[in-house]
């Protein structure tokens, strides 16, 4: 493993050193002049300020205006990232045979009207029905769009795009909490039902946007298997042939005869679970462990949210190379080991102290996340196989989806069951994945040197 370029405005891919980068106003306005990211990110802008208002409002308005107890709103976000694992999965499937921009637009739509209509649940059965549908068509739409981003841009272009559209979702989401605010300040169910209407309106809104999209990000036409005729009426059988190789071909390439691509994706699972540190196991650790403020957890969030905003874009340059990807996913293992134990050590701390490695900790986390999400992006989409990339990041998706849905039963039983000695198994596991990540990157590179020879 080789440590990163010095100067942090430059970094090595393939030899090549890569320009002087410009600020990140000018980076982003760069990436905008493409006109399927700008459709993109004008998208995601608008849908996910909708999102961010109903993930200000969602737990407080499960417990404290339906009446649900905090076991009840549990198994609803549960069940509703158990129904994500399945959209992940077959809004992959489905990109690959119809067009990715039709049924993006169609999954985003109907996840919004599906979001607004949680104003109207009055009871724990409605709310896990809306749930597990939103979730479900949310996932849907996001391999929709991962199938775009794989067909849309030139291979190093992909990843610039990914965290482009990361940097836009951040600062929709961190505006759209802001809306969100108003309705806990108000505090009464008319005013959280009609912020919960508004947000789902507007995601519905941000699905407009994807209309822009040209055929150019839909999967190429295939041949079907059904017997063909020619013009006198007889069995083409020379282009039925052709039609049968083709579908066989088809087949093989599904990602689950891929070992490599489905070990990539159940190790970034496995590091994806970092999510979960962070949105569950931190805010436990402050208020169990720590004499720092419950409080502390809304800045480490906007210390986490201005991180990613101002380095994402930056960090994900060159990673369309898989050793620069490798590379990254292995120092942003050493992160996470480090990020586990800083949290650690702030147990039994005076206040400010607390307070001062907390913050420490979740610096070194997002850079963790940043160089994280980097790698995953560049190896998810080099190491897939282009004739099939929806399914493909379908099954990419699927495994942060498992991920996401572990990470609290994985955390609790380690860091928050067991203190300092939880957190230290907890760095061990993202480094065991780290390195595996690697691993595969440099193999990966190594075989591919040959073949370009």
């Amino acid at each position: 493993m080789s440590s990163p370029s010095s100067d942090p405005d430059q970094i090595e891919t393939g030899g090549e050193t890569a320009r002087p980068s410009k600020g990140f106003i000018a980076r982003i306005a760069d990436g905008l002049s493409d006109p399927v990211l700008r459709a993109l990110v004008a998208a995601t802008a608008v849908s996910r300020i909708g999102r961010g208002v109903f993930l200000a409002v969602t737990v407080l308005f499960f417990t404290q205006i339906i009446g649900l107890s905090p076991a009840q709103a549990a198994v609803v976000l549960a069940v509703s990232s158990g129904c994500g694992v399945v959209g992940s999965l077959l809004g992959g499937w489905l990109a690959d045979r119809w067009s990715a921009r039709r049924l993006a637009f169609g999954f985003e739509m109907t996840g919004g009207v599906l979001l607004a209509a949680y104003a109207f649940v009055g009871d724990f059965v409605s709310a896990l029905l809306l749930a597990s549908l939103s979730g479900f068509f949310d996932s849907l739409g996001y391999s929709a769009r991962s199938a775009i981003i794989a067909r849309g841009f030139a291979p190093d272009r992909r990843v610039h795009a990914r965290a482009v559209l990361r940097t836009v979702t951040n600062l929709a989401i961190a505006a759209g909490s802001g809306f969100g605010a108003i309705a806990l300040a108000l505090g009464t169910p008319e005013a959280y039902r009609v912020v919960i209407a508004g947000a789902g309106a507007v995601c519905a809104l941000g699905s407009l946007a994807l209309l822009r999209l040209t055929s150019a990000v839909d999967a190429p036409a295939r041949g079907r298997v059904a017997t063909q005729l020619t013009e006198t009426g007889s069995i083409d059988t020379q282009a039925t042939a052709a039609a049968s190789a083709e579908r066989r071909e088809w087949n093989r390439r599904s990602p689950w005869r891929d070992p490599r691509y489905l070990l990539l994706s159940g190790l970034s699972a496995i590091f994806g679970m970092q999510f979960g540190v962070a949105e569950l196991g931190v805010p436990l650790w402050i208020s169990e462990y720590t004499k720092a403020p419950d409080a502390t957890f809304a800045v480490l969030l906007i210390v986490n949210t201005a991180l990613v905003v101002l380095f994402q874009v930056r960090a994900s340059r060159g990673t369309h190379d898989i050793r620069v990807a490798g590379r990254v996913t292995m120092i942003a293992g050493w992160l996470m080991v480090a990020a586990c134990l800083i949290y650690a050590l702030a147990a039994g701390l005076p206040t400010w102290a607390a307070i001062v490695i907390l913050v420490v900790g979740m610096i070194t986390h997002t850079f963790a996340e940043i160089l994280s999400q980097a790698g995953a992006w560049g190896l998810s989409f080099e190491l897939a196989d282009p004739v099939r990339a929806g399914a493909y990041q379908g099954v990419f998706g699927m495994g942060f989806s498992l991920g996401a849905l572990a990470s609290p039963i994985v955390v609790n039983a380690t860091a928050i069951t067991f203190g300092f000695a939880g957190w230290a198994m907890l760095a061990a596991i993202f480094l065991a994945a780290a390195v595996g990540i690697w691993a595969i990157a440099r193999r990966a590179a190594a075989s591919a040197e040959p073949a370009s020879a």
